[in-house]
C-alpha cells in the first residue's frame, strides 16, 4: 500500500536513516515511514526536510510538495523521470459523454453527502426547514443522474446547494451565530467567513494533489476551466465540501471554539476571520484531516488521504474512461 506523508505541524523536520524517513520535532520523534512505501510528501508552514532525505526521494521517483499552512502551494520538487502534464492529452481526449457522466456522479456525490450531513444534524434538533432540505436533495439526486446536459446539471446543483443552505442555519445551536443564506464575495458574516476560508483552504490542498499527480487543473468535467480557474480543483471540492468543511463549521461554532465576538474582522463590506480566527480554523482543520476514519475498503485512513485516494481514482478514470469515476461518499 502506497503512502502520503503529511507534514503538517509547525516546526518539524524530515531527516534520512537509510532506507526510513524520520520526521521530528525538536528530540521528539513524530512518525517514521519507508521510502520505498511512499508516494508523495506534503510539508506544511514552516517545517523542513534534509538535503540527504531529498536526494533519496528524488532517486525513488517520491514528489515533494511546500505549501502554506492554508494549503496553498509554493511549488514542488520531483524526479526529471516523472515529466509534466503527462496525462493532459489524454484529459483532452475525453470526450462528451464522458465528461457529462462523470459530472453527474460528481453533482450527485455532493448532494448525497449534503443530505447525509442535514440527517445527522436532524437527529439532534427537529427543524421543518431540514425535512424539507432532505426531501428536495432526494429528489435533486435523482435528476441529476439523469441530467441530459452540463446546463441543466448546474441548474440540479445550484438549486441543492440552496436548499441544502435554507436549512443550515437550523443546525447552529449557538446563538451568537445567525445564518439565512449563503454569501460569498464577500461574505457577510461569521458562518459564511468561516465557510468561504474553509473552502478555499480545501480547494488549494486539492489542488496541490491535483499538480503533483500529473494531472492538468485546468481540464474539468463539471466546471468550466480558464487560464485563471484551475476547473479540476473546483470540480473535486464538491464531493467534499459537506463532510469536510461545514461538518467542521458546525463544530466550531456549536461547541463554541470560535467567538462571534473575537475572530472576525469587518471590513470592505464583509465579514473576515480575523488573526486569531484563522488560527483556530487551521488548527482544527489539521487536527481533523490527521484523524483515521475508515475509507471505502473498510481500511483506516487519514482523511488527508481519502481526499489523495479521489485524485488517484480520477486519474485512473482519465486513463480508463470506461471505469468511470465514483465520488466519495459518507454513511
Amino acid at each position: 500500500m502506497v503512502l502520503s506523508l503529511y507534514v503538517s505541524q509547525q516546526g518539524c523536520y524530515v531527516s534520512l536513516q537509510k532506507e526510513t524517513l524520520l520526521v521530528k520535532r525538536q528530540d521528539e520523534l513524530l512518525s517514521s515511514v519507508q521510502l520505498p512505501l511512499l508516494e508523495q510528501i506534503l510539508i506544511f508552514g514552516k517545517s523542513q526536510i534534509t538535503t540527504q532525505a531529498i536526494h533519496a526521494c528524488l532517486k525513488q521517483d517520491v514528489p515533494i510538495v511546500y505549501l502554506s499552512r492554508m494549503g496553498y502551494c509554493y511549488g514542488r520538487i520531483m524526479s526529471i523521470e516523472r515529466g509534466y502534464r503527462q496525462l493532459s492529452r489524454y484529459q483532452q481526449q475525453l470526450s462528451r459523454v464522458e465528461r457529462l457522466i462523470t459530472a453527474r456522479n460528481m453533482v450527485y456525490g455532493k448532494l448525497k453527502n449534503c443530505k447525509v450531513i442535514l440527517q445527522r444534524q436532524l437527529r439532534r434538533t427537529e427543524a421543518n426547514q431540514i425535512e424539507l432540505s432532505l426531501k428536495t436533495l432526494d429528489y435533486l439526486c435523482t435528476k441529476a443522474k439523469d441530467a441530459e446536459n452540463h446546463e441543466r446539471l448546474l441548474g440540479f446543483e445550484g438549486a441543492g446547494a440552496s436548499s441544502y443552505f435554507s436549512a443550515f442555519g437550523d443546525c447552529l445551536t449557538n446563538s451568537d451565530f445567525v445564518f439565512l443564506t449563503r454569501s460569498r464575495r464577500p461574505p457577510r458574516n461569521p458562518v459564511n467567513a468561516l465557510l468561504s476560508f474553509g473552502y478555499q483552504v480545501l480547494w488549494n490542498h486539492l489542488l496541490a494533489l491535483i499538480e503533483v499527480s500529473g494531472l492538468d487543473p485546468y481540464q474539468a468535467c463539471l466546471h468550466e476551466g480558464s487560464e485563471r480557474h484551475a476547473a479540476l480543483a473546483s470540480d473535486l471540492i464538491e464531493e467534499f465540501r459537506a463532510p469536510i468543511v461545514d461538518s467542521l463549521v458546525l463544530y466550531l461554532v456549536n461547541r463554541g471554539v470560535i467567538k462571534a465576538d473575537e475572530d472576525f474582522d469587518y471590513r470592505e463590506g464583509g465579514c473576515f476571520l480575523s488573526n486569531s480566527g484563522r488560527k483556530k480554523y487551521l488548527q482544527s482543520f489539521m487536527n481533523r484531516m490527521e484523524e483515521e476514519i475508515k475509507g471505502e475498503d473498510e481500511q483506516k485512513r487519514l482523511r488527508w488521504d481519502v481526499l489523495g485516494q479521489q485524485v488517484r481514482k480520477y486519474r485512473n478514470f482519465v486513463y480508463h474512461p470506461i471505469s468511470g469515476y465514483q465520488p466519495h461518499q459518507i454513511r
